[in-house]
């Protein structure tokens, strides 16, 4: 595996997702925000989920959608919907938008060049072995096709679903898949985009966002309840990216673009991880 990629430059995996996708003009203040990240000389992935999309089409498709710890149950019927939404239409509209300015985006999902090989997900719950259905885990991640892309230019818009070495499909979780994105690429940074200011002792009030937190204060968080729900597969997905390889982690609110470019600066909002 080579430092960062074949081109040389720095890179920056950013894990897109939340109600920032929702809305048309944040959504183009996104793009705006890692297009100037990129004239500034750095090499741009984005990796995306699309839970809202996904929720639609399920409901129109009367489907039944469950979470447990984050994680999406996904029945074999689910997963065509699943995979309808992520690739049909997030990916595609991503990739529209940065070819709209001026890029060249290439839409990709981890099945692609087996990008990523999955494997399916027992996921432990209060002590059980839950099966999640068609949910895999990243088994390995193979980075030649992405550092192919930056290497001439290209960005790579990348969605979660790959299939495991017999081809059955998997849908993945984002965050997740993203952390093993950005270990694989030893990204400079990854970062998650969520709804929130990042990391905080009390979701109602922001002057309790913690600016950066340890494997051991992370211990803590999860152990009283804090860190719960759809936090704990971004907190989990940071640590991945850092253990694989990525030398940096944060969780910002990509419902402010502003503080995308502000990665490239000396003061980063957000809550910086820490193994």
């Amino acid at each position: 595996m080579t430092e960062n990629n074949t081109a040389g430059k720095p890179v920056m995996v950013f894990k897109y997702g939340g109600n920032a996708m929702l809305n048309e003009q944040l959504k183009t203040e996104i793009i705006t925000n890692l297009l100037d990240l990129k004239s500034c000389g750095f090499d741009i992935v984005v990796v995306h989920g699309g839970g809202p999309f996904i929720k639609e089409l399920l409901l129109t498709a009367k489907i039944k959608s469950d979470f447990i710890d984050g994680h999406r149950v996904t029945t074999p019927e689910a997963l065509k919907y699943v995979e309808m939404a992520l690739k049909g239409n997030v990916n595609g509209d991503l990739v529209r938008l940065f070819n709209k300015h001026g890029q060249q985006a290439v839409g990709l999902s981890g099945k692609d060049g087996k990008t990523v090989i999955a494997e399916k997900r027992f996921h432990q719950a209060e002590g059980q072995e839950r099966d999640l259905g068609r949910v895999g885990n990243v088994k390995t991640v193979n980075p030649q096709l992405i550092q192919t892309l930056l290497k001439a230019n290209y960005i790579p818009v990348i969605t979660c679903v790959a299939s495991d070495e017999s081809g059955s499909d998997y849908n993945i979780n984002a965050d997740m898949f993203a952390g093993h994105i950005a270990g694989a690429l030893r990204a400079e940074q990854f970062i998650v985009m969520t709804d929130v200011d990042g990391l905080m002792t009390d979701i109602n009030n922001p002057e309790s966002l913690l600016s950066e937190v340890t494997g051991t204060r992370i211990a803590e968080l999860r152990a009283d309840k804090t860190i719960k729900g759809g936090m704990i597969p971004k907190i989990e997905a940071c640590t991945t990216a850092l253990e694989k390889g990525a030398k940096a982690a944060r969780i910002i609110n990509g419902t402010k673009p502003d503080q995308i470019k502000q990665q490239a600066g000396d003061q980063k909002p957000g809550t910086l991880i820490h193994l």
